[in-house]
């Protein structure tokens, strides 16, 4: 096996297609010096794997593409071609001309091919490694590496020998066997991390599948029991229903026969009535004149007690507060204490910061002390291991700082604007808070007059009760119905912001209108329904998602709106569980088609409970749930919303107001019945009524504008809190990064420090404490100082706080004192002013009521003598009434035996529905299921109940179950074997990759050791070649471990006795250098070698034992040599001329020597 040609392409100075045809033998390369023989080494080494620019004598590897020259340009790639005759088969390839070709770009970008087949560098690497080529080259003996060989360290010179034996493919081996086991150990780690935590869970989780089986045979018999229940519930209720159903059929014919009869005698009655009307009226006329003049004088009567009661109510009074200038003086007590103390806590204050600054120089002494002796340690570690490293790390470091400046810069400009988003909002809030003092006016002076009318009305009302009676009562319970209703319908327009989408919708031509009007819940779940709607219950719209809406609404600034969006389709989405009680909302509520599917996106996640157990249980099954009871708690996971206070929204409303109107309508018809006549005292009664409904809305108002400003004033107090809280947060990042930007600077700093620490020589081999450990010991002083300056400070501290905001305090107490006393003083000049007005009144009510007396003298004769008529025609109507009310009252018993009747029949029939409603809620099953129910002969409902409390009680005591620990047990008992298995393999792996690492550092030791006899044994002889009567020899460092042990050499040429390879000339070294590489190409010769001027410092005798020598090598090997030599070229089987012209660009001229050339 030889070198056969060598092609250059854009190499180095090869800037034109070069091949060299190379020769078995001596190949010699002579040209001038700077020509570029020596990059004809370089192409050799980097074809064949060289990946070191600093060996290819480059700052960087792209430093091998031809750069330009002259005129001309620079290329865009290097390529050689070094093609190997193989014929003799060494080479493990299958072919007998093997062409090797590696390939560079301008972006770094490299390309490998065998034969024209692109590969790998390992590839290479290892078809070449049972030559005895490898990392080291030790092949190509280039200008200055045979001073490199002597002055390298023994593990290095080992390293030549292991590449000729072939070693390099079993190290490469066994190191990736290692970098596998590596990994192999994180993943066995991870694999026991993980079995142990499996075993761990396996334990509780298998005594919940054990929970969750009894659990399941119980709620077996619970359901068992309650459908038994519910059958004979059932049963029974249907039962009664045929009964009042066949009873209320009969009664309704009795009924129909007695009202034919009343007919026929109220037509009689009819005619008598007419002749008595006419009498009725004449006294009706008499009748009201009293009536009127009655209500006058009553009405009188009540403004004179009124008037005395108000000059009663309106004597002056005395102030009994506490004195607000004796609460300021307090507060300035309190403040003269508070800078006593202020100024104390200044005063430790600045003694710490004091000690502080000691502390802080004595941290610095310690920190450069310590700064100083790391410094020496890592000179040492540096000088030793090289600067290499350090300055990767230099590299490292600075790329660090320059990353904490940049995220320094952010966080600086976060706070920045955090900063002016506060200062912007700091008139928002001042604003606010001057509305809030605004607002809070007197309301002492409105709240008395409401108080006084109020129950003013409330005499008028209690004298006007003696006359009411039952047809009283019967119209307060109407007024107050209407006025709720009133109310209601007053609550349930739409908000602000709902009103406004409305009329929105109406401009952009859409229909809209209130979600409570189309949704209703079914009885009593309007409260859960509202609960569960939120702001859509009172806000809520039903129209298009319309932009010009939605702008209108941002535009218009009068709250907010929820808009549903009607949809043809419905959405029957449903989540994927069964929740563990209750049922869904969706299931209770009535609502039209366009809605469904806005109603299923709002309510999907919401189940309907009777308690609150039940709600627990269904949030804590599934977090994304929400319960709400039939009261209206709504719960969730980690939150509960409850309370009570009436109905606050419009779902519960429309409920409310359909169930009263109800109301209202059935006591309209009881009212018929008892007609009339009440006059005076309610007409006073209603004017008080009037003046005490005025004052309630004038104080209502007052107050409902100081709510809106205190809301207010709470919402923009919220936002600067919070953004407070981003200002600080973005102040904390700053510091962080502050922080990072000063450790990176000092570990760069310290960086720098070692660098220029290694470059100079000039440091002792051991670095010294002293100084150290003086810095440490007073740095401990100073810290004990320290802590005691801090003991005392936080005293200090601790006693102002307990102290601070009193002084303020006091002076909020006087002012609120002044404020009071001031609206005393208003209060009492307003009574002076109401009590002068009343004795005014009362005195010309007295006046008032003398006339009225004598007017109602005159009406009450007049109203006798009617009355007297009327009586004798009353007289005459009695017999036909007493016979038609017999009949009436008959009739009145049959019907009210019939509506007892129907009445009893619905309560049946609302039993019913209950019942089977219950039973489709919490079993699931419809009327016909449960009739056809078999319930079992010995049935006993009362048995059956306690069984059934017995086994809720069972089931409660079993606590919380989860219903799928029997599924999750058995997966992860299954994930634990299956775990367990794969953590067998990964053993046994682990074991098989420490057996390869053993048979690999067995076969490295055998050849090694083979190796190093043989060299061990040509060295000498090679050395006596080169110094005849000399002496040298190879020696093991460390004997006794074939497998690290370095290689020394021991040299002495002749008539010397030096002990130092540095002692030796430069002749001597490099023949030394020889004399090993030598031995090692004897005893494992390779099909090459490369020598680059290695004769250049030898004379003529030297030279020519060299080249006798090469000569000896010639047999065995080609050889390429770079000289200047004559001797050299004379032995040379060809000679190659290269010369380079003054376009930089290198050209080759080759010459076959012969016998008589030579």
């Amino acid at each position: 096996m030889y070198l056969k040609s060598l092609t250059l392409k854009g190499f180095k100075s090869f800037a034109q297609p070069t091949t060299l045809k190379l020769e078995p033998g001596i190949c010699a390369v002579v040209g001038p010096n700077g020509s570029g023989k020596s990059n004809v080494v370089d192409a050799l080494a980097w074809v064949m794997g060289e990946h070191s620019a600093k060996t290819l004598r480059g700052g960087k590897m792209e430093d091998v593409i031809f750069a330009g020259a002259g005129e001309r340009k620079a290329l865009g790639r290097a390529e050689v071609t070094l093609t190997i005759d193989n014929s003799d088969g060494q080479l493990p390839i299958e072919y007998s001309e093997v062409s090797v070709t590696r390939r560079m770009f301008r972006d770094g970008a490299s390309e490998y091919e065998i034969n024209g087949t692109k590969s790998r560098l390992m590839d290479i690497q290892e078809l070449l490694s049972d030559t005895g080529i490898g990392r080291e080259m030790h092949v190509i003996v280039g200008q200055g590496r045979l001073a490199q060989i002597l002055e390298s360290r023994p593990e290095e010179r080992r390293a030549f020998i292991e590449e000729a034996a072939g070693v390099l493919k079993h190290r490469r081996r066994k190191e990736k066997a290692q970098r596998k086991l590596v990994n192999m150990q994180a993943n066995l780690d991870r694999l026991h991390d993980l079995t142990d935590e499996l075993h761990k869970q396996l334990g509780p989780l298998a005594r919940q599948a054990e929970a969750a089986k009894k659990a399941s045979t119980v709620q077996a018999t619970i359901r068992t029991a309650r459908v038994q229940l519910a059958a004979h519930q059932v049963t029974q209720l249907s039962a009664s229903l045929e009964d009042t159903t066949q009873r209320a059929q009969q009664l309704n014919e009795q009924l129909e026969e007695l009202q034919q009869t009343v007919e026929v005698h109220s037509e009689e009655l009819a005619i008598t009535e007419e002749e008595l009307r006419t009498a009725l009226e004449e006294a009706e006329s008499a009748k009201n004149l009293w009536y009127r003049l009655s209500a006058v004088s009553e009405k009188n009567a009540a403004t004179v007690r009124i008037a005395a009661d108000r000059a009663e109510s309106t004597a002056d009074a005395v102030w009994t507060g506490p004195d607000p200038d004796e609460i300021l003086a307090r507060a300035e007590a309190a403040e003269l204490e508070q800078q006593a103390l202020d100024e104390a806590v200044e005063m430790a204050q600045e003694s710490l910061e004091s000690i502080r600054e000691s502390v802080l120089e004595a941290e610095d002494a310690a920190r450069e002390a310590e700064r100083e002796h790391l410094a020496q340690a890592r000179a040492i570690a540096d000088r030793r291991e090289g600067v290499v490293r350090l300055l990767a790390q230099h590299e490292a470091a600075t790329a660090r700082v320059d990353n904490a400046r940049t995220q320094l810069e952010r966080a600086a400009e976060s706070v920045e604007h955090f900063k002016e988003m506060l200062d912007s909002m700091d008139d928002e809030r001042a604003q606010a808070r001057d509305a809030v003092e605004e607002a809070s006016g007197d309301f002492s002076g409105l709240e008395e007059d409401t108080a006084r009318a109020e129950r003013e009305a409330a005499g008028a009302e209690e004298r006007s009760e003696a006359l009411r009676a039952q047809q009283l009562q019967l119209e307060k319970d109407i007024a107050h119905g209407q006025a709720t209703l009133a109310a209601w319908r007053e609550r349930l327009r739409p908000s602000d912001g709902a009103a406004v989408a409305v009329e929105a919708a109406e401009k952009a031509g859409v229909s809209a209108r209130s979600i409570a009007d189309a949704v209703a819940a079914q009885s009593g779940w309007g409260a859960a329904l509202a609960s569960a709607l939120g702001a859509a219950s009172d806000a809520g719209v039903i129209a298009p998602l319309e932009d010009s809406i939605v702008t209108t609404l941002e535009d218009a600034n009068a709250g907010r709106a929820v808009l549903m969006e009607p949809r043809a389709d419905k959405n029957t989405w449903r989540l994927d569980l069964t929740p563990a009680a209750g049922q869904w909302l969706l299931d209770l509520i009535d609502c039209p088609e366009e809605l469904q599917h806005a109603l299923t996106s709002v309510l999907v996640d919401v189940v309907a409970v009777e308690s609150g157990d039940e709600a627990r249980r269904v949030v804590e099954q599934d977090s994304r749930l929400r319960a709400v009871t039939r009261t209206g708690t709504l719960y969730g996971s980690g939150w509960v919303a409850a309370g009570t206070g009436g109905a606050s929204n419009a779902v519960e409303i429309a409920e409310n107001i359909a169930q009263l109107e109800a109301e209202v309508e059935r006591t309209r018809y009881t009212l018929d019945d008892l007609q009339g006549q009440l006059r005076g005292a309610l007409d006073a009664a209603n004017d008080l009524r009037t003046t005490a409904a005025s004052a309630r809305a004038k104080v209502q108002e007052q107050r409902a504008a100081r709510v809106a400003v205190e809301q207010h004033y709470a919402a923009v107090e919220k936002q600067y809190t919070a953004a407070e809280s981003q200002w600080q947060r973005a102040a904390q990042q700053r510091d962080a990064a502050e922080q990072a930007l000063n450790a990176a600077e000092e570990e760069l700093a310290e960086l720098n420090d070692r660098v220029s620490r290694v470059e100079d020589d000039d440091h002792p081999e051991v670095a010294s404490t002293a100084e150290r450990d003086a810095a440490a010991q007073a740095l401990t002083q100073v810290r004990s100082m320290e802590t005691e300056a801090r003991l005392a400070l936080r005293t200090a501290e601790e006693r102002a706080e307990a102290t601070r905001g009193r002084a303020d305090a006091l002076r909020r107490q006087a002012r609120h004192e002044q404020q009071s006393r001031e609206q005393f003083e208003r209060s009492q000049q307003r009574k002076a002013a109401v009590r002068v007005m009343a004795q005014a009144v009362h005195t010309q009510a007295r006046r008032v009521e003398q006339r009225i007396a004598a007017a109602l003298l005159n009406a009450e004769a007049q109203r006798s003598t009617t009355e007297q008529t009327l009586k004798q025609w009353q007289a005459a109507l009695a017999q036909q009434k007493d016979k038609l009310s017999a009949l009436q009252a008959q009739l009145g018993r049959v019907n009210n035996a019939a509506h007892e009747a129907e009445l009893a029949r619905t309560q049946a029939q609302v039993k019913l529905e209950q019942a089977l409603n219950h039973a489709m809620e919490q079993l699931a099953m419809n009327a016909e299921q449960l009739l056809s129910e078999q319930l079992p002969d010995d049935f006993d409902a009362t048995e059956t109940r306690a069984e059934l409390k017995k086994a809720e009680k069972s089931l409660n005591s079993l606590g919380k179950v989860n219903p799928l620990a029997l599924e999750e047990y058995k997966a992860l008992e299954e994930r634990f074997t299956f775990l367990s298995q794969q953590l067998d393999d990964v053993e046994q792996a682990r074991k098989d990759l420490q057996d390869v690492i053993q048979d690999v550092d067995d076969t490295i030791l055998h050849l090694f050791t083979d190796a190093w006899k043989d060299v061990e044994a040509e060295f000498p002889r090679v050395f006596q070649t080169l110094f005849p009567g000399g002496q040298g020899r190879l020696v093991l460092t460390e004997p006794d471990d074939m497998l690290t042990t370095g290689i020394e050499v021991e040299a002495r040429p002749p008539g010397k006795k030096v002990k130092r390879l540095s002692l030796l000339s430069g002749g001597e070294k490099s023949l030394t250098a020889l004399a090993m590489l030598v031995a090692i190409f004897r005893a494992r010769p390779s099909p090459f070698y490369v020598m680059d001027e290695v004769e250049a410092a030898l004379d003529d005798v030297n030279l020519r034992r060299l080249i006798a020598l090469f000569e000896e090598l010639r047999k065995d090997s080609q050889l390429i040599v770079i000289t200047h030599q004559k001797p050299t070229m004379d032995v040379a089987n060809v000679l190659y001329g290269v010369t380079m012209r003054g376009d930089g660009v290198t050209r080759v001229i080759s010459q076959r020597m012969s016998r008589s050339n030579t």
